[in-house]
């Protein structure tokens, strides 16, 4: 556990770092606190690899699992990409492949494919169009067939098809940390606040978005936690979200639904590696080019929307 000297001296040697290295830092909302704090850019996925393609920088220190970093390289084919653990995966990715896409896609010809950006660039390579938490259900009413195949996560979909008339057919895969927030950890917050709103990410079981006021990505509840009325918000989410929605919002109160919902792939990433990473130029991102350039296509497919 580093204090408070600690983390001050690795804040330093990374803000040298980044100068001489050209490079900037951008952590997902999941990230730990003292690593946002150090953050040139905190946010969402997708939000996160645009800021990376937009930015003049030629180095991309990315805080946050591999997915995401494999994503901001393939937006970024010039930058260089570094993850500080190349070992910080997302379970949820992992449950599908890009060699069981191709025979889930066999099984049901002339079916557009929705992945949602939380999976690999393999699988990126063999979907027809990516989506985001928050445009998922956009996506998919963009698409002119009746029935679509949906990747990977279940849950997601569930929503989804409750805000389009298509056929939406999921994938069998899961958050495991949004899977585990039981409707009954949002009834027990709720009599424990019982002033509180509680946002609900689509990631989540239907019965617990059932229970919730909102229901929003993680970009969406930033932006919700400056408009709102309410002074306290139950969040149906990774509990780390707590800490940049206070850092921003210091007036208000907000509380995890289940207090153990913390992604230990995310908080692989620490201080000591992002400055390491910096130092010694290393765990590079690199993506195949021939997976790349197909893989940007059904990104590309979704920002054009």
């Amino acid at each position: 556990m580093l204090d408070a000297v600690d983390k001050a001296a690795l804040a330093g040697t990374i803000a040298r770092l980044k100068k001489e290295r050209n490079a900037v830092i951008i952590a997902h909302n999941y990230q730990l606190g003292e690593v946002q704090d150090v953050a040139d850019f905190v946010g969402d996925s997708l939000e996160l690899s645009q800021k990376a393609a937009a930015v003049e920088a030629e180095v991309i220190v990315f805080c946050g699992v591999h997915f995401m970093a494999e994503t901001a390289a393939i937006l970024s084919p010039s930058k260089t990409v570094l993850i500080p653990d190349p070992r910080a995966g997302c379970p949820m990715a992992d449950m599908i492949s890009a060699d069981e896409l191709i025979r889930w896609k066999a099984q049901y010809p002339g079916r557009p494919v929705v992945c949602y950006v939380n999976t690999s660039a393999a699988v990126k390579a063999e979907c027809d169009i990516c989506c985001t938490s928050a445009n998922a259900a956009r996506v998919v009413n963009s698409l002119e067939a009746d029935e679509v195949l949906f990747a990977p996560d279940r849950n997601l979909a569930a929503w989804v098809a409750g805000q389009t008339s298509k056929t939406v057919i999921p994938w069998d895969g899961y958050c495991y940390i949004h899977n585990n927030i039981l409707a009954r950890d949002v009834r027990e917050k709720r009599k424990l606040h019982p002033e509180a709103v509680v946002w609900a990410h689509p990631e989540c079981r239907p019965e617990v978005i059932a229970l919730s006021d909102k229901t929003l990505s993680t970009g969406g509840m930033v932006r919700e936690a400056r408009a709102t009325d309410a002074r306290e918000i139950i969040l149906a989410t990774e509990a780390t979200m707590v800490y940049r929605l206070k850092k921003e919002n210091p007036d208000k109160e907000f509380y995890p639904a289940h207090e153990l919902a913390y992604c230990a792939n995310m908080k692989k990433i620490t201080l000591p590696k992002v400055a390491a990473a910096l130092e010694n130029m290393v765990h590079r991102v690199i993506v195949p080019p021939e997976i790349a350039d197909r893989a940007r296509g059904a990104i590309e497919r979704m920002v054009r929307l």
